[in-house]
């Protein structure tokens, strides 16, 4: 696996994590199972190199789902749970407010109803009780004469509620898939395919799909009619989308689709998914976050009575409810975010603080752990957002991390000032004094130090696989659909394609915003939309070679469909030489560009007032002969030629020192136009001298339009080649009489100053404003005196 970043001229966002394909295990995919060599690449480098493994993965229809009774403890839960069905004992659900707690909640509500069971379920409130199951509910339930009770998506943490059971006579069934911690509650039973010694072959099954084992076990049958919720609580708790969790949301996304629960019919059409095919993105940024609202904001009652309401207008009253929720939690959570970040910039700024751990009074802990999220997409760094409860004296959190910190095992080492606290390694949830918040921060941020490196704290894009544009086709984008659902362990696939040239590249959107691609291939081209790219534009010349990652899709628009991908990053690894020559209005385009990196540089006294840029003289260098090139820092800087140098030899200093400029812009305003006024030919000064010998003297001034005409020459050229004459002292000027002068020296042309200078001016405009883009930028780079290769590839 390389890992791909800029010293370029454009660099990428991330660090592009690029891995290498085993061509010998891709060619034999495509040779047996007849897969396209994109296809075969991408599932050889996820680990599915052997043809029954691939067959496996892209033909469910053809798994199943694993015995529910290999689950240690399901032989106990099971038998207790019908022994009380069997004897009418009252039944309490204990479930979590996530969109996982209330999935599992729902499908133990349907089991249970089906197997004419008496219970009732139980959610604890995030703000008066707190994650996971509580003393003061268990003696609620024994008060209410409850005999069993059965936990879903939590309880592994519970040590010492599962001692309080046991005491007051309750039968506890645990059903989690937590961490455990190295003491596990003393419970009746407890189902958790992480505990130790547990022989169940997929340790990565959320919260519902335990429970979805346990309904198996109780009714004799996977319960696939219940599939349809558990897929929603899979996709949402991010657990891995392989092996049983791929086989169940695959299955339980078609049962979605057509779903005969009133609940989740309604709840698809507030998310605008009614009637759709649906994919695991849907459900991931559609429903899982309105259904995870209402626990959030209030009790996630709401939310499971939808799941599970056979009445119509119930349901969708429901469903509005909780659409309205998402709203109000979406502003939540932007205030406390925008709040947030202010802390982070003002108190622990990330360059000092491996780990954030940002705490305030006030903020809504149902919100907080996307908040975290949220923190750590700006600044790359495991987070812990906390909620302060003065009158208790505490502070809830819930963290988020990055590649290289486990923050799980990283807590553990917390252990002793964290009574309470789960989850796993990229997130969290924990409870803890307010005075041991210090002590925290500065823990984390000492176990940080000593686990990453600078380069940790930059993000990763992991990348699938490196193609070309003729590699990319629908056929082939709707081969990759049978990858799908996509997921955790199985994300949609992101694709590099390198130094590629561009056919087009444009601004679009009402503000602008957006970026439209259309990149080269040798037999077809490719579209790229990117969302939030348009300032890129800017950065790109339209002859460059770029470097694109992203998503592959299908773009569908008045019955055409053409293949598409969408930009996810975007790197141009040559050195850029962006030309301006000949712009219409160079201040318009200059305030497109960083302005603390511009640095604009002139020759001529008459450029800056000619291109209008007096409000820019704070960034113009005027090379003069107190200010030369040698004394100009161009490091890291935009450098912007405005004009063009007087000679050769600045043009040689300048080449040297762009090389240190990040970027190079030229401009090249010229009002003199030597090239296309040329120097007189020999013949012509030959004819010149003659005529001036035979006119003895001769008032150039008064009669240079007379002789240009005469000649066809033009003015200039007159006052020129006197000029030149008088260099070489070939004839004296007095008030603009020319006399020749007697038996002068023999000398060349070149002799002359003037000759000279006006050779250089036309060579230069030769070179620089008249070439063409790619022999300008040859020219360009092949003078620096460190050669840069522009067109080397990764």
């Amino acid at each position: 696996m390389s890992e791909l970043r800029g010293g370029f001229m454009l660099n990428s966002r991330t660090r592009w994590s690029v891995t290498e394909v085993d061509q010998s295990k891709r060619d034999e995919l495509v040779n047996v199972l007849g897969l396209s060599p994109l296809v075969a690449g991408l599932l050889v480098n996820r680990g599915k190199k052997e043809i029954d493994e691939v067959t496996k993965f892209l033909h469910t229809e053809n798994v199943d789902f694993h015995d529910p009774f290999l689950l240690d403890g399901m032989d106990s839960a099971v038998g207790r749970i019908k022994k009380a069905i069997e004897g009418e004992e009252k039944i309490l659900i204990f479930g979590d407010y996530d969109a996982d707690g209330v999935s599992s909640t729902s499908v133990m509500i349907y089991t249970l109803r089906e197997l004419g069971a008496d219970f009732d379920y139980y959610i604890p409130n995030r703000f008066t009780e707190g994650y996971g199951p509580n003393e003061a509910a268990f003696r609620w339930a024994k008060e209410q004469g409850y005999s069993v009770i059965v936990t879903v998506d939590t309880g592994i943490s519970a040590i010492h509620e599962a001692e309080v059971a046991k005491e007051i006579g309750l039968d506890l069934i645990i059903t989690d898939h937590h961490e455990p911690q190295p003491e596990l509650p003393d419970a009746f039973a407890t189902i958790n395919p992480k505990k130790p010694g547990c022989p169940y072959p997929f340790k990565g099954l959320a919260g519902v799909g335990v429970a979805i084992k346990v309904s198996h076990a109780l009714l004799g049958e996977t319960p696939t009619h219940l599939l349809d919720i558990a897929c929603i609580g899979t996709i949402a708790d991010l657990v891995p989308l392989v092996d049983e969790n791929r086989l169940l949301v695959k299955i339980g996304i078609k049962k979605l689709e057509t779903s005969p629960k009133p609940g989740l019919q309604a709840l698809l059409k507030v998310c605008g998914l009614e009637g759709k095919q649906l994919t695991s993105e849907h459900i991931g940024f559609g429903v899982g976050p309105r259904v995870n609202a209402a626990g959030r904001l209030d009790s996630a009652d709401p939310a499971v009575d939808l799941f599970t309401t056979s009445d119509i207008e119930q349901a969708e009253m429901i469903a509005k409810e909780i659409d309205a929720m998402n709203k109000e939690r979406q502003s939540l959570v932007n205030g406390i975010t925008k709040e947030a970040v202010e802390i982070v910039e003002t108190q622990y700024p990330p360059e000092d603080n491996s780990v954030l751990v940002i705490a305030k009074e006030g903020w809504n802990p149902g919100v907080i752990g996307i908040v975290a999220s949220r923190i750590v997409e700006k600044f790359y760094r495991p987070t812990i957002i906390l909620s302060i409860d003065p009158e208790k004296g505490v502070a809830k959190g819930s963290a988020r991390s990055i590649v290289g910190f486990d923050m799980f095992e990283n807590l553990s080492e917390c252990r002793d000032i964290l009574p309470h606290f789960g989850g796993h390694p990229m997130a969290a949830g924990m409870t803890l004094q307010l005075e041991y918040l210090n002590e925290l921060r500065e823990r984390l941020d000492r176990q940080a130090k000593e686990q990453l490196t600078e380069e940790d704290f930059s993000p990763i894009t992991p990348i699938d696989l490196q193609c070309s544009v003729d590699e990319i086709s629908i056929d082939v984008i709707e081969e990759l659909e049978a990858l799908e659902p996509f997921g955790v362990e199985n994300p949609k696939p992101k694709f590099l394609i390198n130094q590629c040239q561009l056919k087009e590249i444009r601004r679009i959107g009402s503000d602008s915003k957006h970026l439209k691609l259309a990149l080269k291939g040798n037999h077809i081209n490719l579209d790229v939309i990117g969302f939030n790219f348009g300032n890129v534009f800017e950065e790109i010349t339209p002859n460059a070679s770029i470097s694109v990652v992203g998503e592959l899709s299908i773009n569908e628009w008045n019955g055409f469909r053409k293949p598409q991908l969408m930009l996810q990053d975007i790197a141009v690894k040559e050195k850029q030489l962006f030309d301006y020559r000949g712009i219409k209005n160079l201040t318009n385009r200059l305030k497109m560009l960083d302005r603390t990196k511009i640095q604009l540089l002139s020759f001529k006294d008459s450029t800056i007032e000619s291109l209008r840029l007096d409000d820019w003289k704070d960034h113009i260098v005027r090379i003069s002969e107190s200010i030369t090139l040698e004394n100009v820092e161009l490091n890291g800087k935009y450098l912007i030629i405005l004009d063009l140098p007087s000679n050769k030899e600045q043009l040689d200093q300048l080449m040297s020192l762009g090389s240190s400029a990040e970027r190079i812009y030229t401009v090249f305003h010229n009002e003199e136009d030597h090239y296309f006024n040329p120097i007189p030919t020999r013949e012509s000064f030959k004819w010149y001298y003659a005529f001036l010998k035979k006119q003895g003297r001769f008032d150039y001034k008064k009669r240079a339009k007379e002789l240009a005409a005469h000649k066809g020459w033009t003015i200039e050229s007159v006052y020129f080649m006197s000029e030149v004459f008088f260099e070489l002292e070939f004839v004296t000027i007095d008030n603009g009489v020319i006399t020749v002068s007697d038996q002068p020296m023999k000398r060349p042309l070149t002799d002359s100053m003037t000759y000279r200078r006006k050779q250089e001016q036309a060579s230069l405009e030769n070179d620089l404003c008249y070439s063409s883009y790619r022999d300008l930028k040859r020219w360009f780079f092949e003078k620096e005196k460190d050669v840069v290769r522009f067109e080397e590839a990764y």
